[in-house]
């Protein structure tokens, strides 16, 4: 029997490979002689780069830039085997974690250094970038980014709240990173501005108060005009979705350096050559992460998953930490839905805990498996 792990995380207590070692366990305590297949994944936000890490696709790569308030960070990104491609994630330079929560305020938080990272991995030589962007701390448009392109040094930065600000960024920031395919894993659909846009929606959750997210609204207003104004985009642009991804840096990548926006599944799935590993030959598939409910069918890691497996006529398991929606879950085609805590009443807290969810995944697997071998 050949099986294929394919987990995202669960979010705030394992990571994918976490999950994925805890899913062979119970394999192998039921098929001692399964071959098992190991690919972690994401939707590329948290975890793309460790993902492709740890699927041996890419060696990391360490350097310091500056972090959302223009502190010292200390980042990380990979470049694949062949030299070709950096998986980067904004997060690590400017993601909210890295902000104290005392601290957050998009007003002054940037996309800068970001943008050192894209440099660097330029001056590794490659060819194509993958980028993440969730987990954002900022609502910059992405200027932080583009004048860190255009050799604006770290003293001279300027952030959302200077009046100068949609103004700062040359159209030349482009040449830095010209002759090299960019691609976007985006699942948000906002716009740059307006009640939907990036400001109104997730600056709240960044630490800004009501008058800030007006203010910040109309400063990417600013920028698109500004950015239209110089040839660099059109008035449509603004209202593309995923503009508003991380703070509106989506609207910078995909005006400015003319990047590809895509569905973040289908992004890593093409760039672990998930379909390859299917087509090999593949008896099950387990997926999952934790929560599904309606959600997840719109675009997380286990429905692209299925679709994949769905071609080559692979079942699929669906083995989540928390299950909403079972009937519309049931209904995509999963083989089964299982909880991993279905037999564990104690509280979320203690299920939280990686070491009992671990052991659940394991039972819940060895769990199923035996049942199939009793029905074999």
């Amino acid at each position: 029997m050949k099986v294929l792990l394919a987990f995202d995380s669960y979010k705030g207590c394992l990571t994918a490979s976490q999950v994925c070692e805890a899913s062979a366990v119970g394999i192998r305590k039921v098929y001692a002689d399964a071959e098992v297949v190991s690919i972690p994944l994401s939707d590329g936000g948290e975890g793309m780069v460790d993902c492709v890490v740890r699927c041996g696709k890419a060696d990391v790569v360490r350097v310091k830039v500056h972090g959302p308030l223009m502190e010292d960070v200390l980042a990380e990104y990979a470049i694949s085997n062949d030299g070709t491609t950096a998986f980067i994630e904004m997060a690590c330079a400017c993601g909210l974690p890295l902000v104290p929560s005392d601290k957050r305020q998009p007003m002054h938080t940037t996309t800068y250094g970001f943008g050192e990272l894209l440099l660097h991995a330029r001056q590794k030589g490659v060819r194509r970038m993958v980028l993440g962007i969730g987990g954002s701390a900022t609502c910059d448009g992405g200027v932080g980014m583009l004048q860190a392109l255009s050799g604006v040094k770290p003293s001279d930065v300027l952030p959302p709240s200077s009046p100068m600000f949609p103004g700062c960024v040359s159209s030349l920031c482009a040449d830095a990173l010209s002759g090299i395919q960019i691609t976007v894993a985006c699942d948000v659909r906002n716009p740059l501005y307006g009640p939907e846009g990036a400001a109104y929606v997730f600056a709240p959750q960044k630490g800004a108060t009501p008058s800030e997210v007006a203010f910040l609204d109309e400063q990417l207003q600013k920028l698109a005009l500004y950015s239209q104004q110089m040839g660099v985009a059109n008035e449509a642009d603004a209202f593309r979705p995923g503009t508003g991804a991380a703070g509106g840096l989506g609207y910078a990548l995909l005006t400015y350096l003319k990047a590809e926006l895509m569905p973040g599944i289908d992004l890593m799935l093409d760039a672990l050559r998930f379909e390859d590993e299917v087509r090999n030959g593949v008896d099950l598939i387990l997926t999952g992460e934790g929560c599904s409910d309606c959600q997840t069918l719109m675009g997380k890691v286990p429905l692209g998953v299925l679709k994949c497996a769905q071609k080559h006529k692979v079942p699929v398991v669906l083995l989540s930490g928390q299950l909403r929606d079972d009937e519309l879950l049931a209904n995509a085609g999963f083989s089964h839905i299982l909880s991993i805590n279905a037999h564990d009443h104690r509280p979320v807290s203690v299920l939280m805990q990686p070491d009992v969810a671990m052991l659940n995944i394991s039972f819940t697997v060895e769990s199923l498996f035996g049942s199939m071998n009793s029905v074999g």
